[in-house]
């Protein structure tokens, strides 16, 4: 089959949503398929929709200042040289190749989509996340219920998607690539340190994720911290934490993941949070909001902790329990590496390649145009 992505814009920095699709590609090709990963330097429809404080209006602008002026490059993720990569300068239905099936990617390229012609494949919808702090919750509402084939990669977007009426949504989780994120230092026996993925964006809310750590210092003098992230280290950060900007794979596996006893997500919502996930790989305990998307490998208690998004206090209490538990931190890390070691993109991409022959096979007659008379 011929499959196409449609993604929102350029590669600037590592993205999670972006590395699913590129694993995707990856491998459909090794199955015989041909992919192409279309790339659009701008959309009709971009982050700035939704009214937003002036700093996140600055650092988005920033983000799409950098999009036009840099070239494309895609050093953060190993690609499949038979995949298709295409950049084009906006989503223009027409920069789409022809194939058997097109996939939006976000809700900004749900319009390229549907005025797609018949050519362009099958309609189809790959749900990452709600979307609902780029735009109103109604814009978004509205993409998720055009008549595209949906596939949701978390049980929570099932949910959002029975509850605004979706005739069909297939549910089919992340992977995790096992050959990169690998248990390599014992989960007995780590430093008293906490990792976490910093960014500037609103709803990932690393402030009460910082404001946590340092109440849970307050207690454990001992604790350090180490950050990463795509922005330069904030000025905010108090000296005991260490911070890396923009780190090799290999260093965030090895020094961070596998350095680290606990993770940390204090995000208002995650899609999925692929970073969590690979840290319990790496044999970390995670400690996380109740943010919808951990819950795909958090169960509270069994395979780790969560508390409500927004209180840096509960975040932190959950942090100074596993350093005051070890054996409870021992036992909630091997849980889940355990239950995340069952994850994996070759089944994940099975189960997306029946997910297209069913959207193919159940393709609507395109209309009749009319004929000249």
């Amino acid at each position: 089959m011929r499959v196409t992505f449609l993604l929102p814009c350029y590669p600037v920095a590592p993205t999670g949503g972006f590395r699913a699709v590129y694993e995707y590609a990856n491998h459909l090709v090794s199955r015989g398929h041909e992919v192409a990963v279309v790339h659009a330097r701008a959309t009709r429809h971009t982050p700035q929709s939704k009214a937003s404080g002036m700093i996140d209006l600055a650092r988005r602008a920033k983000k799409r200042l950098a999009e036009f002026v840099r070239e494309p490059a895609i050093d953060w993720q190993w690609i499949d040289h038979r995949v298709r990569l295409l950049f084009v300068p906006d989503d223009d239905p027409r920069s789409l190749p022809d194939g058997d099936a097109v996939f939006a990617t976000s809700w900004q390229t749900v319009s390229c989509i549907l005025e797609a012609a018949f050519e362009k494949g099958a309609k189809c919808y790959l749900l990452q996340h709600y979307e609902t702090w780029e735009a109103p919750k109604e814009v978004i509402d509205a993409t998720w219920r055009t008549p595209l084939h949906k596939v949701a990669i978390a049980r929570w977007l099932v949910d959002i998607g029975k509850g605004l009426g979706c005739r069909e949504v297939t549910y089919i989780p992340y992977g995790m690539d096992h050959a990169r994120y690998t248990l390599s230092s014992p989960i007995e026996n780590r430093a008293c340190r906490v990792a976490m993925m910093f960014s500037h964006m609103s709803f990932k809310r690393s402030a009460d994720g910082i404001a946590a750590m340092e109440l849970a210092r307050s207690r454990h003098p001992e604790l350090t911290a180490i950050l990463f992230g795509t922005p330069r280290r904030p000025n905010e950060l108090a000296d005991w934490i260490e911070y890396h900007q923009n780190p090799p794979q290999d260093f965030i596996v090895g020094n961070i993941y596998n350095g680290s006893s606990i993770f940390v997500c204090p995000s208002l919502s995650e899609g999925f949070f692929l970073p969590g996930a690979e840290a319990a790989c790496c044999g970390c305990a995670v400690v996380s909001t109740d943010n919808g998307g951990t819950r795909e490998y958090i169960e509270h208690g069994v395979t780790g902790l969560l508390s409500p998004p927004g209180n840096p206090e509960a975040l932190a209490r959950n942090i100074c329990r596993l350093l005051e538990d070890e054996p409870l931190r021992r036992s909630l890390a091997a849980a889940c590496n355990a239950y995340v070691s069952r994850l994996s993109w070759v089944e994940s991409s099975l189960h997306l390649e029946q997910f297209i022959v069913n959207a193919v096979n159940r393709r609507d007659v395109p209309e009749r145009r009319p004929q000249p008379a």
